[in-house]
């Protein structure tokens, strides 16, 4: 049994199937988020990250397996969690002061006006123009507010600075990073932006094909694989390899190493990038996570 103290979000056996006969947008997902982590989620679209991010939220019931968050059911978690979804859903009619107000008057116990007046007056927002009026950068400056004026101890963002420009990504980032800090807020984050992720998160989720990939701290994920370059003929085995590509007489690889490697290999580090890309090239690769053992398609079927 996991400590629910120490774990934010947990998820066994996890699946989502829309309609009777429709396909699963997830399947036998089994994952843990230590509490007090910033988590990257990847994957290409329709992965199934907003999928997951919405099942986290509470906002669509499991098909199958289970999914904890901050030691409950999801519904009983609801008050402890602040969700930012990708279309922003906002009351157009209201103001921005209004906006603010009712999130205060949802939240009257645990409101904190000062981080949601932050993010809106750093925005440069005038507090009286209505919802409809505003860019979608606006929209999503107004809707990170309410979701951070919630004092969440778990803060879901399906791609939350999709709409912002670079200078207003690396603001909003600085304020989430500070968020985190100050109050050990866990933050889930799905994005497309490598490099926006590689800056700001410690674990990492790759979500592809309805199924987790990767799980686990960013740091250790990288330091279980290395990028190796062999002469064309030589054999990789008994390393997991996850992609391989020969040029000429080179073999390039990105492996799983199973035990030490030859003299002669010449080896490196691989970036978050060219991880994230060799595992998502080529899904057949056996998924790598702490909550249990390599799965490969013959044993996931």
């Amino acid at each position: 049994m996991t400590d629910s103290a120490d774990t934010a979000l947990e998820a066994a056996g996890l699946g989502k199937q829309f309609g009777r006969r429709g396909g699963w947008a997830l399947r036998d997902c089994s994952f843990r988020l230590p509490a007090g982590r910033v988590c990257a989620v990847v994957g290409p679209n329709g992965a199934g990250k907003s999928t997951l991010l919405a099942l986290t939220a509470g906002l669509l019931a499991p098909t199958e397996g289970t999914v904890t968050v901050l030691g409950t059911d999801p519904a009983a978690a609801r008050t402890r969690v602040g969700f930012v979804a990708q279309d922003k859903p906002l009351y157009p009619q209201l103001t921005v002061t209004e906006t603010l107000r009712m999130g205060a008057d949802l939240n009257p116990a645990r409101w904190d006006a000062r981080a949601a007046e932050r993010i809106v007056t750093t925005g440069d927002l005038d507090p009286h123009k209505r919802i409809r009026a505003l860019s979608g950068g606006q929209r999503t400056r107004v809707a990170l507010a309410l979701a951070l004026g919630k004092r969440p101890e778990l803060l879901l963002l399906d791609e939350p600075m999709a709409d912002l420009d670079p200078l207003a990504r690396h603001e909003v980032m600085g304020l989430l990073m500070g968020q985190a800090a100050l109050h050990g807020t866990t933050i889930v984050m799905s994005s497309h932006v490598i490099a926006e992720l590689e800056e700001s998160c410690d674990h990492l989720l790759l979500v592809g094909g309805g199924r987790v990939r990767l799980a686990g701290e960013l740091d250790e994920l990288l330091e279980a694989h290395l990028r190796v370059s062999v002469p064309a003929d030589t054999p990789l085995e008994p390393h997991t390899v996850v992609e391989s590509r020969t040029t000429g007489r080179q073999l390039s690889a990105l492996i799983r190493p199973a035990g030490p490697l030859p003299a002669g290999w010449r080896t490196g580090p691989p970036s978050l990038e060219e991880l994230l890309l060799a595992h998502l090239r080529n899904p057949e690769a056996p998924a790598l996570s702490p909550a249990g053992p390599a799965k490969t398609p013959e044993n996931i079927a």
